[in-house]
């Protein structure tokens, strides 16, 4: 019976990791994929996540790229400032490459979000300090450093 078990659950196992495989080879071919809203919750109310119809700047810089839309955020917990790109970008520039390269453009439109929020919270964007172990002259300051400048863009690693 043991064996059985084990065995039952390397293959469980082997499933799951080909499952993440094949995500990461190749994404699921959604055609919506690029028409998705990107949200972030502003602790401001609408009036003034939207003064005068005008966007934060860093949404503002997009122009007419992106699509912008406000509403109260569920449980009277502030505004859900919302964009999305109004033209789907291409499968290519969406794959798992392009993101690792920073070159996806829905990462700039995150980014500009997350800006967004901190601007209309805040006064100013706020931006993490280097972490002390990032010292660029060791392999771990470098890996650590590599990893910090990385979530700046997309905001996760």
């Amino acid at each position: 019976m043991k064996n059985a078990a084990r065995t039952a659950l390397v293959l469980a196992g082997a499933g799951a990791g080909a499952a993440v495989l094949r995500r990461l080879v190749s994404p699921p071919s959604d055609p919506r994929r690029g028409e998705r809203w990107m949200v972030v919750t502003v602790n401001r109310p609408p009036m003034d996540v939207l003064p005068e119809g005008r966007p934060p700047t860093p949404l503002d810089e997009f122009g007419d790229a992106l699509e912008i839309t406000v509403r109260p955020a569920p449980g009277d917990r502030g505004t859900e400032l919302a964009a999305r790109l109004r033209e789907t970008p291409s499968a290519a520039e969406t794959s798992l490459p392009s993101r690792l390269a920073g070159e996806d453009p829905r990462q700039e439109v995150r980014r500009a979000l997350r800006e967004a929020k901190s601007l209309l919270e805040t006064g100013e964007v706020l931006r993490s300090d280097a972490p002390p172990t990032a010292r660029e002259d060791t392999i771990g300051g470098r890996i650590v450093g590599a990893a910090s400048r990385r979530s700046g863009g997309e905001g996760v690693l």
